[in-house]
């Protein structure tokens, strides 16, 4: 029976109630040899998404034999329910009460799945009492149960250490990372990424896979990527060796295959007696039938991207308001042991800078003794701004005479890389001066998930950005390069950026280590060029974002903002030349022309806009010096 003719087979439509109750693990149990295995793997599953597993009792009967032969099997199962809620005792389980007693445990598991709105199935590869569980063809399998699924074999560690991922880049990528991870965070264990090339080459799937690896990149959890040619049983049997556990996806069968179920590499590593083993198959929606017969010219290939942004949007997108406990602050950053400074950048903002600096350190040094230093970084004001800030007792450095024997440029990412020097702070905070309506979260906002997470490199604020018009405020009226420029390139060119509410915001704050080891543009790009290389060093998880309610500054005129997304725009490409080894700033212009008009005339101005940018400052020896470092790899910043 087909689930279309099958009513049980279709998830209720009443129960909206059920299926707004989070992520769902459905674990069936079968016998008494892994259950400690599949529960606990469900619970990693479960747990990195804040759900629950669900567990159901299976007895299978051998066909011709009557159903009710099953009558001890089935008490025995609720005995071993029993004690696997004793065992987990106070973990996120709920127990299906009834028994199921079948000859096939699919379409009771399907009804289950269906009921249950489960968003994955795990089930071991066999049961040595009845022979292969996984007798029908797999793809018929997951159309049915509407879920994905993970399949292991016997004799997993109820703790792995290192876990390896041999993965080409095919749609059961993510899967595979999102159980990997899982497993990993849960036991401590490290992950290898394992890229076997060799004959013919899939060009989506390889386009994928490097994705997948550029944005694994910094991953606490992924210690390893190896990529090798040759055939790949035969080089994943030999990482084996060095793992205790591994973890692929399903590969590309027929659907009248019945050679191998779980696909041709899989069958074959069981076949070999591998160590053990975890097969992920993800569900795929079949296509709706009016489209059957549609030619698409160039379908885009499978990604990534979407699955992994929305899981780091979800994790790594703060409030401010969760880290209004100053005092638990302080003490996170006293049990660490860091130092934290403060740097502000400044030209010409009398107006603001005292209160930006009287509200931080009324609140944050002599209140809360979060901040180790404030300083501030002129680049030339001539206004009273330095003024103010002596009469409060900031130090003040004038960027142009830090390190003057590199020379100096004009800009706030020259003042922001030249501060990495005078700073001390293991822990660097910046925010801009022209803040209106200040308040001691926009520090402690952008600090919070550098003291809550060590995996955390760098956190960018973002706030709603009323525009000043006259007298009024225009909410959401600010932002417009962000918006037109900005995020448009990002999601083009660095969809795992996509995420960033407010690239171009002047609150951040990262780790010492992390910033002096990449490059600074000197003017309008230097916030661009600060996520796109950190993204590149650290991938997504070292990056975090808060928001830090409402920012009320001075709006530029129309005319900057042209500027600035023009240095922007040749930033991305820059990148882009790094990352894909092409030329293409060579032939484009970096001269713009601004249209100027006087009273009745119109003409064009041509300006230079180009971005310098400065080098990683650890490669400064001076800096070297003052900071007391001694390792440090200088063949890592080397031109390639």
């Amino acid at each position: 029976m087909t689930p279309q003719n099958n009513p049980e087979l279709v998830r209720p439509n009443s129960s909206e109630t059920v299926k707004n109750q989070g992520y769902r693990v459905v674990v069936p149990i079968f016998n008494d040899e892994q259950n400690e295995w599949l529960v606990r793997l469900g619970l990693n599953l479960a747990r990195a998404k804040q759900g629950r597993v669900i567990l159901v009792g299976i007895v299978l009967i051998p066909e011709g034999e009557s159903l009710s032969m099953g009558t001890l099997q089935a008490q025995t199962r609720r005995a071993t329910l029993d004690r696997l809620r004793a065992y987990f005792e106070g973990q996120p389980i709920q127990i299906k009460p009834r028994i199921r007693v079948v000859y096939e445990p699919w379409p009771s598991l399907a009804r289950v799945v269906a009921h249950e709105f489960a968003d994955i199935l795990v089930v071991p590869w066999e049961d040595k009492a009845h022979g292969s569980l996984l007798n029908i063809d797999l793809e018929t399998l997951v159309n049915q149960l509407k879920c994905h699924v993970v399949v292991t074999g016997p004799k997993a560690p109820s703790q792995p250490d290192r876990i390896l991922m041999p993965t080409r880049g095919g749609k059961e990528a993510p899967l595979a990372l999102e159980v990997a991870l899982s497993l990993a965070k849960a036991a401590g264990a490290s992950i290898t990424l394992l890229h076997v090339s060799g004959g013919q080459q899939d060009p989506a799937s390889q386009k994928v896979y490097e994705e997948l690896a550029r944005m694994s990149q910094g991953d606490p959890w992924i210690k390893q990527e190896l990529r090798v040619e040759g055939d790949a049983v035969v080089e994943i049997l030999n990482q084996a060796e060095e793992h205790d556990l591994v973890i692929i996806g399903t590969g590309e069968t027929s659907a009248s295959s019945q050679q191998s179920v779980l696909g041709p590499v899989a069958n074959q590593l069981r076949q070999k007696g591998i160590k053990p083993l975890l097969v992920v198959k993800t569900y795929q929606p079949p296509p709706l039938k009016q489209l059957a017969s549609w030619r698409w010219a160039d379908p885009l290939p499978t990604t990534t991207t979407s699955v992994m942004v929305d899981k780091w949007f979800a994790e790594n997108t703060f409030s401010s308001e969760e880290f209004e406990n100053l005092p638990r602050l302080v003490a996170a950053k006293e049990k660490q042991n860091l130092t934290i400074s403060l740097g502000l950048p400044a030209l010409n903002e009398e107006a603001t800078v005292g209160s930006v600096i009287k509200v931080l350190q009324d609140a944050l040094m002599k209140e809360y003794p979060l901040l180790d230093e404030i300083v501030l970084i002129d680049s030339g004001s001539t206004d009273r701004t330095v003024e103010i800030a002596q009469d409060l007792g900031v130090p003040i450095y004038q960027h142009d005479e830090i390190l003057p024997e590199y020379g100096a440029y004009r800009g706030k990412g020259e003042a922001l890389w030249k501060s990495l020097h005078v700073l001390q702070g293991d822990l660097i905070a910046w925010v801009d001066t022209d803040i209106v309506n200040i308040h001691p979260r926009f520090v402690y906002g952008i600090l919070g998930p550098l003291l809550r997470r060590n995996t955390v490199q760098y956190v960018k604020g973002f706030y709603r950005r009323p525009l000043r018009v006259g007298d009024t405020l225009q909410a959401g009226g600010g932002g417009r390069v962000t918006e037109l420029v900005a995020r448009p390139l990002f999601n083009l060119f660095y969809p795992e950026l996509s995420g960033i509410v407010q690239p171009l915001s002047g609150e951040y704050a990262g780790r010492r280590k992390a910033l002096e080891q990449i490059p600074f543009y000197i003017g309008y790009g230097v916030e661009t060029g600060l996520l796109l290389a950190l993204v590149e060093r650290y991938g997504i998880s070292g990056i975090a974002q808060v928001d830090l309610r409402q920012r009320i500054h001075h709006n530029q005129p129309l005319g900057a903002l042209s500027r600035m997304a023009f240095a922007i725009i040749q930033v991305f490409i820059e990148h882009l030349e790094s990352r894909e080894k092409v030329q293409l700033l060579s032939e484009i212009n970096r001269t713009m022309k601004i249209i100027r008009h006087e009273t009745e005339s119109y003409y064009l101005a041509e300006h230079v806009i180009s971005d310098q940018r400065r080098p990683p400052i650890i490669t400064l020896p001076e800096y070297r010096a003052a900071h007391g470092i001694t390792d440090w790899d200088e063949a890592e910043f080397q031109p390639a």
